[in-house]
C-alpha cells in the first residue's frame, strides 16, 4: 500500500464554494474540508501529489491589476500563475498539516512552484481561446486590443473578455525534484493552475508565456511522467453521467478506455466541463496500461497498472474503496 502513487486534481472552482464566499478566508475553509477527504486517502497508504486549478483566484488578481494601473504596475500572466501556485499551495500545506496533526499522521506537505514547458510552435498560439479576467464592454475590449495588443472576444452574451492561448503540455520542468519529494514521502502540492507556461527560446532558456494550460491535461501529463498508478480527478459530482441534466440521463460507475473514447467521439462530456476531463483520462490511460520499473517511494516495483477515477471531494475515500465514483480502466 505505501507503493501506490496517484495525482490528484482539485479544480479551483472548488475553492469557491458561493458566490458570496470568494474571501481568502472563505477559500481556507473549503481548501480545510478537501484536504481533510485527502488526508484520509493518505492515511490509508496512497503516497500524494495534489494538483490543482487556479482560474478564480487568477481572475482576482487581474481584477486588482486592472483597478490599481493608475498607480501599480500590472502583473504578467505567467507571474499571476506563480502567485496562485503559492497562494493555494499555503492553504493546502497548512490543512494538511494540521489534519496530519490531529489523525497522528507522521508526514509532511510541501508546494512546488511548477513550470510548465510548452511549444512555440503550439497551434493555440495562433488561436487564443481561453477567456480570462473581468467582463468589458465592447469599446473597452476593443481598445485593449488596439493599445494592448490583446485578442478579444464575446463570451456567451455576457460581454467581452480577453482570451488567451491554451496550448498543450509536453514536459513538467520540476519533475525530478517531485519524484525525490515523493520518494522522501512528503506529500506533494505541484503544477498548481496547469503549471506556468514557459518555452524555451532559441538560446535554450526558459521564457514565461501569455498563456493558460488546461490543469486537467497537465495533472494528466504529470501523472503519466512520474509514472503514477492513479489519476484522480476530483471534481463537483460523484460520479460521471451520459446525457447529463437530460431525460435518459445515465450515471457510470466504470468505463473501459474505448467506451470513454467512444462516449467522447458521441458528444456526451461537454466542453467546458467534463470533456477535459475525461481527455486527461484517456491521455493517462494511453500513455501505458502497464511500465516497467516505477519508482515509488524507495521501492522498485516491476509495474504500474494506471486507473482513473472521477468522482466529488466528500465520496473520495467511498470511491477508492470501489462504492462510488466513475473509475476508468484500459
Amino acid at each position: 500500500m505505501d507503493n501506490r502513487v496517484a495525482v490528484v486534481a482539485v479544480g479551483g472552482n472548488s475553492l469557491i464554494v458561493a458566490p458570496r464566499k470568494r474571501t481568502v478566508p472563505d477559500q481556507y475553509d473549503a481548501a480545510v474540508e478537501s484536504m481533510g477527504h485527502i488526508a484520509g486517502m493518505i492515511e490509508a497508504g496512497w503516497s500524494v501529489v495534489i494538483t490543482h486549478g487556479n482560474g478564480p483566484q487568477v481572475g482576482f488578481i487581474l481584477r486588482r491589476s486592472e483597478l490599481a494601473a493608475h498607480e501599480l504596475h500590472t502583473v504578467p500572466l505567467d507571474s499571476c500563475g506563480a502567485d496562485t501556485q503559492g497562494a493555494i499551495g499555503y492553504m493546502f500545506q497548512k490543512s494538511l498539516h494540521n489534519e496530519f496533526r490531529r489523525r497522528g499522521v507522521d508526514k509532511l506537505a510541501a508546494t512546488v512552484v511548477t513550470q510548465v514547458r510548452v511549444e512555440q510552435d503550439d497551434p493555440a498560439f495562433q488561436k487564443p481561446t481561453k477567456p480570462i479576467g473581468s467582463f468589458m464592454d465592447e469599446s473597452t475590449a476593443l481598445k485593449h486590443r488596439q493599445e494592448d495588443g490583446w485578442s478579444v472576444m464575446e463570451d456567451a452574451g455576457r460581454g467581452w473578455r480577453r482570451v488567451v492561448p491554451s496550448p498543450q503540455p509536453v514536459e513538467i520542468v520540476e519533475l525530478e525534484a517531485i519524484k525525490q519529494l515523493i520518494r522522501s514521502g512528503t506529500v506533494v502540492i505541484a503544477v498548481g493552475g496547469g503549471g506556468i507556461p514557459v518555452v524555451r527560446n532559441d538560446q535554450g532558456d526558459l521564457v514565461g508565456v501569455e498563456a493558460v494550460i488546461d490543469k486537467d491535461f497537465a495533472s494528466a501529463l504529470l501523472a503519466s511522467s512520474l509514472p503514477a498508478h492513479l489519476l484522480l480527478i476530483s471534481t463537483a459530482v460523484e460520479k460521471v453521467a451520459l446525457s447529463f441534466k437530460q431525460p435518459d440521463q445515465a450515471w457510470l460507475d466504470r468505463m473501459t478506455l474505448a467506451e470513454a473514447h467512444k462516449y467522447y467521439a458521441e458528444g456526451h462530456f461537454a466542453k467546458g466541463s467534463m470533456g477535459p476531463k475525461i481527455k486527461a483520462c484517456i491521455r493517462f490511460l494511453e500513455a501505458g496500461g502497464e511500465q516497467a520499473g516505477s519508482v515509488v517511494g524507495s521501492v522498485v516495483t516491476t509495474s504500474v497498472v494506471r486507473q482513473a477515477l472521477i468522482t466529488d471531494p466528500p465520496n473520495i475515500e467511498r470511491a477508492l474503496r470501489g462504492e462510488t465514483g466513475t473509475w476508468i480502466v484500459p
